[in-house]
């Protein structure tokens, strides 16, 4: 057997050394981060990225925006998108990038823990909580007996200056589409009329229910967790929510939402995210923070919230919402913007 010289020991010897430095610098070239295109409320998008990155050790950047700012981004972006996945108020903006082919097909594992109702048809989206459109109102100007039976109502005459809503809010453009396939498009837009006639417009909707609160207006178009959230802040409140029944439109469920990009380089990773999301304890970080329904089958909120098998909604899904652009376009007939 021949013995290796002094020297070629010494050239192993500085290849291992090398190689030992190597690895490190390696795997530091290949730790993962994320970026998450964030249209929900950013306390929400941050809470879930600290959790995530506590349970995988994976850092999220989050870029918070609008989510229809932000699905515009996308669309501009292509395929030099940082975005790995985008998280969204409600679901319109995510239906249109998937429409678009810029969405990932969502992992079956993932979707599996989500109700069917509740994710786009082609796998592309999915839902992440939901949330119901009530009407706030002060009972120290109102009664709620004397709240009208359908959302619908509120387009008429006697209730001049005594009905808030917020036009640019992304909800209040998917109830009008509920209205729209529930009773017509003439319909939508006499409520739609009717509303810009007779009701007051707010800039956003928590701008809306302390206005309700305030006893600025008697009552409110919102979705249930702003109230919640301002119970939070401020303890006992003044107003109160009243749920639309018997599959009436003022009763809609509607979403948040996420998918991941194609253009993702971590696509792995992306759909790891997502599936946090979806599950129990993602979900649950999600709700913690905003008083919003648990869509993970099984799951039932522990905030305090109307049950959600009780909420009497119709039978409109967000896949049938679509892209909304049926609402924005009789909004603009009307001059609501």
């Amino acid at each position: 057997m021949t013995m290796p010289t002094p020297r070629s020991l010494l050239r192993t010897l500085g290849a291992c050394v090398l190689l030992a430095l190597a690895a490190p610098m390696a795997l530091a070239a290949d730790k993962v981060e994320l970026t998450l295109y964030n249209g929900q409320h950013k306390e929400i998008g941050e809470a879930i990225a600290k959790a995530y990155e506590a349970k995988t050790g994976i850092h999220v950047n989050v870029r918070k925006g609008s989510s229809n700012q932000l699905a515009s981004q996308v669309m501009e972006e292509g395929d030099r998108s940082p975005a790995d996945v985008i998280y969204t108020e409600e679901s319109p903006p995510l239906n249109n990038l998937g429409e678009k082919g810029f969405l990932a097909r969502i992992d079956d594992t993932t979707l599996a823990m989500l109700p069917k109702d509740y994710v786009a048809k082609d796998g592309s989206w999915m839902g992440v909580t939901a949330r119901v459109r009530v009407v706030a109102y002060n009972p120290k100007l109102i009664d709620e007996k004397d709240l009208p039976d359908s959302v619908l109502d509120f387009a008429e005459p006697q209730w001049q200056g005594k009905v808030g809503f917020v036009p640019t809010s992304g909800a209040f453009q998917e109830q009008a589409v509920a209205i729209i396939k529930l009773h017509g498009r003439e319909a939508a837009e006499e409520w739609l009329t009717g509303l810009r006639a007779f009701g007051k417009t707010y800039t956003n909707n928590m701008v809306a229910l302390k206005a309700v609160e305030n006893g600025e207006v008697a009552t409110v178009l919102v979705n249930n967790y702003y109230w919640f959230a301002l119970q939070r802040e401020k303890g006992q409140l003044d107003s109160k929510l009243h749920y639309f029944t018997n599959g009436d439109a003022g009763g809609l469920i509607t979403i948040s939402s996420a998918a991941a990009l194609k253009s993702s380089k971590h696509p792995r990773e992306a759909q790891a995210l997502l599936a946090y999301m979806a599950s129990e304890e993602g979900q649950r970080v999600i709700t913690q923070t905003t008083a919003e329904y648990p869509l993970h089958k099984g799951m039932v909120s522990d905030r305090g919230l109307k049950p959600f098998e009780e909420l009497q909604a119709p039978n409109i899904t967000p896949a049938d919402i679509g892209n909304a652009e049926d609402a924005l376009d009789l909004e603009r007939d009307v001059g609501l913007n």
